[in-house]
């Protein structure tokens, strides 16, 4: 990729052109990074895996997230709870599980589910792993397993870097697929787990009620208010999909939003239902986000999903406190292991260590300097780091999907190529004066795009090693252009480059 700089005034001439600037000595403060600090992952028994784990360790380095959410804690290929007449408790496969997340350094978002078998009033269970869904038959030996849990966790990890965790409650009460109780025994299992957990320490957080599209938020703060359950923090969740919550087998047809607000729209909403509520200043924590909540819709292999992601993520503004991605990796069984490398999973990464698109908005975003200078462009964040170098991160978010009549499932199997958007001039003023390298990444169709790559191998179900590393190496994250460029006196820096369809695009100065 080619870019020629060009006279900033003339290029504003261009009724294509698009305008995004900075001045170094106007700032917004610091950079808000809620987009990394949590994500999420599978189930927690997937976390003992060798793939898992290097996945998890890159993932954090790159892209930087700190804390990781996933079902299953307690189901029972954990092996937490057995009660032969007295309750036993049993921690060896969360210790290991946290141990890991503790070394490479990140923190558990810890979602307290399923239910134990030796717990469970019932046999009512979802996914492959058969997470048990039903209310405990005794809330009282409920709150001692998890008063028991956390004493252990403060034990074990000290009990200031506990205060540091989070606690949410269940997940998805509002689907039947994911809680056979009603909304007053959700209730009250919150209200049981709370209390366990305070009486460890007060100043342990909890939360809920993580439900499905933004559900019960202002029911649930009600009767937190009303009695007198301790609460922390809101979680909920949004997918960017016409209709639906739940894709349990990943069968469903799905078809992305043309709302222009999704995601964001939800986002805002459940800001204000909190400001309106008895708790206004409440901590909003969306603990999953996506373009789909369907473990196959090929959405999320395609290079759409960066320019998708920092769309959301940016007009999303400063609703929540965490927007955490639905997952890091493709090493997810709800449906069962999958067949291929490429099915449309969750995942930033797929089973081969293969970065998505969607991977590299978090790698890109993760490269931004700490300090957000003011920039009127909605589409692009410019920031600057403490060395005198900025960064500049542009995209173009088009929905080219076609509306209802067609299936995700059917549309982003497709070779889709980008249609030219416009030219962008990128002006930024009061550089200090020297020699920069200025170095541009990119991710866009057939740019960072490893499903087609895939696709042009023909989509095969399994990988071979040559196949694998030809992926690799064809969509490394590789800069497209670096070059050394002189600043004058007058500080100014003006570049001109086209943007696509979809297309992502950082620029990076770096003062030699």
């Amino acid at each position: 990729m080619c870019f020629a700089a060009r006279d900033l005034a003339n290029a504003a001439t261009n009724e294509t052109a698009r305008l995004v600037s900075a001045d170094l000595q106007q700032t917004n403060g610091p950079l808000d990074t809620m987009f990394k600090f949590c994500v999420g992952a599978g189930r927690a028994n997937e976390g003992l895996r060798a793939d898992w784990q290097r996945q998890l360790t890159y993932a954090h380095r790159e892209c930087g997230f700190q804390y990781i959410r996933m079902h299953g804690l307690f189901t029972d290929d954990m092996g937490v709870y057995r009660d032969y007449g007295k309750p036993e408790y049993n921690w060896q496969y969360i210790d290991e599980l946290y141990d890991f997340l503790r070394s490479i350094g990140m923190k558990p978002f810890v979602e307290l589910g399923f239910m134990p078998g030796g717990l469970a009033s019932g046999s009512k269970t979802i996914f492959w792993w058969r997470g048990n869904v039903t209310p405990p038959k005794d809330m009282k030996k409920w709150g001692d397993f998890i008063r028991a849990f956390v004493l252990h966790l403060q034990e074990r990890y000290g009990d200031a870097e506990v205060r540091t965790w989070y606690f949410e409650v269940w997940n998805e009460p509002n689907l039947d697929g994911f809680w056979a109780g009603t909304q007053q025994q959700y209730f009250d299992l919150y209200a049981a787990t709370a209390s366990a957990i305070k009486s460890v320490s007060a100043d342990y957080k909890v939360g809920g009620p993580a439900t499905a599209g933004c559900g019960w938020v202002p029911e649930f703060i009600h009767f937190c208010d009303t009695n007198r359950a301790p609460v922390d923090f809101i979680s909920t969740h949004t997918y960017g999909v016409e209709s639906g919550y739940l894709d349990e087998h990943g069968n469903g047809g799905t078809v992305l939003s043309q709302n222009p607000d999704s995601i964001i729209g939800d986002a805002k909403r459940v800001r204000r239902e909190i400001a309106d509520s008895a708790m206004p200043k409440l901590e909003l924590h969306f603990t999953e986000w996506s373009s789909s909540y369907t473990p196959a819709d090929p959405v999320h292999d395609s290079y759409h999903s960066a320019a998708y992601i920092l769309d959301k993520l940016k007009k999303s503004g400063d609703a929540a406190q965490s927007m955490s991605y639905w997952t890091f990796t493709d090493v997810f069984e709800e449906p069962g292991p999958r067949w291929e490398a490429f099915h449309g999973g969750f995942g930033l990464i797929n089973y081969q260590d293969i970065n998505k698109p969607a991977f590299y908005a978090y790698q890109f975003l993760n490269q931004l300097g700490p300090t957000e200078l003011k920039n009127s462009d909605p589409s692009s964040w410019i920031c600057a780091d403490n060395t005198g170098g900025v960064q500049a991160l542009i995209w173009d978010f088009t929905n080219t999907h076609p509306g209802k009549k067609v299936h995700n499932q059917e549309f982003y199997k497709r070779d889709l190529p980008s249609q030219p958007k416009n030219k962008v001039t990128l002006g930024l003023t009061h550089l200090p004066k020297g020699n920069y390298t200025v170095e541009t990444c990119k991710v866009g169709y057939r740019v960072n795009d490893a499903y087609a790559t895939y696709r042009d191998l023909g989509s095969p179900a399994q990988l071979t090693k040559a196949q694998v590393a030809q992926i690799i190496s064809e969509n490394s994250g590789a800069p497209v252009d670096v070059r050394t460029v002189k600043i004058s006196r007058d500080g100014k820096f003006e570049q001109q480059f086209d943007l696509r369809e979809n297309d992502v695009v950082l620029i990076k100065l770096k003062q030699q």
